[in-house]
């Protein structure tokens, strides 16, 4: 039998437990050791899903020295995830990372640079690219049909849905909604059009939500953003509006959208079924005739079962596996999401100094 992989999972808190289960769907992958800093929490989680010969340690730097590992899982909080993986990058081991990549835009460059030097894998984790539709979408746009890409925004929400612990604690996620969830919008609707560079960011991000018993149990405790809106200015004259919430008297912030000079196409965002595929449409001119079209789904079908069912978190990890067996790059490259982490630190800063700021990225 190959020889299995051998992954460590630094952090055992909530994520790391879609991680966990993720790994354990795949034979060739072991488990070998966790890593927490609050004692006995790694080997309880182990113990959790019958690990019982895993090690368990209260430091990341305490198993990437006692074992042997070929990757790690980074679940730990975002304002961590940079001094992590960089050590286990520098230690010689692949990285998958959960998103955000980092919290500021510095750290997230030294990430990329620790993984160019050892020539080790950093991914970085918005499973949403593994979604059948998703996907769609993106070869819609990618095939140019549409012409131009010349404006895009964001949207969807939550009427209600501030977490607890970590995301809500500027010491330990640094940023609230906008690193929880305005990560992954920011993914899905630039990945689409391949990532142009960010130039600058004007953004305004509130705490309304947060700081009201009405809403939140803790409110003297909340020192995150529950809201955030901003206006990107991308290279080759693109515009990007972003709108995210975890809270908010609407039932969305409107549609996920996607402007070329030959047609656009949305992704409709409310409280219907997200996985309907009648949430996206394309508009484009039919011989000289304004069409409307929906966006039908063309997965895999079984007569008996039904659709094929995608388990977008497992595909994920399962991608992170085949590229360290295969020895491919990354499948979500931290050079590509360096531009996510950029617009993510401008939209901060420029909320904090009530300003538009210049996005400058260093050379890697």
């Amino acid at each position: 039998m190959t020889k299995k992989l051998r992954i460590g999972i630094i952090g055992t808190g909530g994520i790391a437990h879609a991680h966990m289960r993720a790994y354990q769907k795949f034979e060739d992958v072991s488990i070998v050791g966790g890593a927490d800093i609050i004692p006995g929490k790694a080997r309880a989680f182990l113990d959790e899903f019958g690990l019982c010969k895993a090690e368990a340690f209260e430091s990341a730097a305490a198993m990437i020295k006692n074992l042997e590992l070929d990757g790690v899982s980074v679940c730990t909080y975002n304002k961590t995830h940079a001094e992590c993986a960089i050590m286990a990058l520098e230690a010689g081991l692949h990285v998958q990372c959960e998103k955000p990549m980092s919290f500021t835009l510095a750290e997230a460059v030294d990430m990329v640079r620790a993984s160019r030097r050892s020539g080790k894998i950093l991914t970085i984790g918005f499973q949403p690219r593994y979604s059948h539709m998703r996907r769609k979408v993106d070869e819609i746009i990618a095939s140019g049909t549409l012409g131009e890409i010349y404006y895009v925004q964001s949207g969807g929400g939550r009427r209600r849905g501030i977490p607890a612990g970590s995301f809500v604690d500027a010491e330990k996620g640094g940023f609230g909604c906008l690193g929880d969830l305005g990560c992954y919008s920011i993914d899905e609707c630039l990945h689409a059009i391949k990532y142009p560079k960010p130039l600058t960011v004007s953004a305004v991000a509130t705490d309304h939500f947060g700081k009201n018993p009405q809403y939140w149990s803790d409110p003297e405790n909340f020192n995150v953003d529950d809201f955030s809106v901003a206006f990107v200015r991308l290279e080759n004259d693109i515009t990007f509006v972003f709108k995210q919430a975890w809270a908010m008297h609407a039932d969305s912030l409107g549609d996920t959208l996607w402007l070329g000079t030959k047609g656009g196409i949305k992704i409709c965002n409310g409280f219907e079924d997200p996985s309907k595929p009648s949430r996206v449409m394309c508009f484009m001119d039919v011989n000289g005739m304004q069409t409307d079209t929906y966006v039908l789904p063309s997965n895999m079908y079984d007569a008996y079962r039904g659709p094929a069912e995608i388990d977008i978190f497992a595909a994920k990890v399962r991608d992170f596996c085949d590229a360290i067996l295969e020895g491919r790059p990354a499948p979500i490259p931290g050079e590509e999401i360096l531009y996510n982490q950029a617009i993510i630190d401008g939209i901060y800063r420029s909320a904090k100094e009530k300003k538009e700021i210049v996005i400058d990225i260093p050379s890697i």
